[in-house]
């Protein structure tokens, strides 16, 4: 069995093409998903901002393959982003994703000292 690493994957994107019954929603529920709600979750977490309803984030855990690397962890944040919100109904483009891979990220601890 391979190494495995945990990643956490921002995936951004502009709305594009929304229906009126899907901006509708979306204004509607903007509140449920401003800064209060960025979580990274294997699911995802939809954040944006309902003024000016433009541009969106979805922030993702991926569990891959160590040996496959950051560049797979985005790919499969971006294939659970598409599939999400096609299955809303909400119209996008221009996804583009930022990886952490978290097992490899260097932790700065403060020195006793200069606490």
């Amino acid at each position: 069995m391979s190494e495995q690493h945990t990643y956490r994957v921002i995936v951004r994107g502009t709305w594009e093409g929304l229906t009126e019954d899907a901006r509708t929603r979306l204004l509607a529920e903007a509140g449920d998903h401003g800064m209060a709600s960025m979580r990274f979750t294997e699911e995802g977490s939809l954040s944006y901002e309902s003024s000016p309803l433009k541009h969106f984030s979805l922030r993702y855990v991926v569990v891959s393959d160590a040996a496959d690397g950051e560049e797979m962890a985005g790919a499969i944040a971006e294939d659970r982003a598409e599939t999400a919100l096609r299955a809303l109904g909400y119209g996008f483009r221009d996804l583009r994703s930022t990886v952490t891979d978290l097992d490899t990220m260097k932790i700065n601890r403060k020195s006793r000292s200069r606490r």
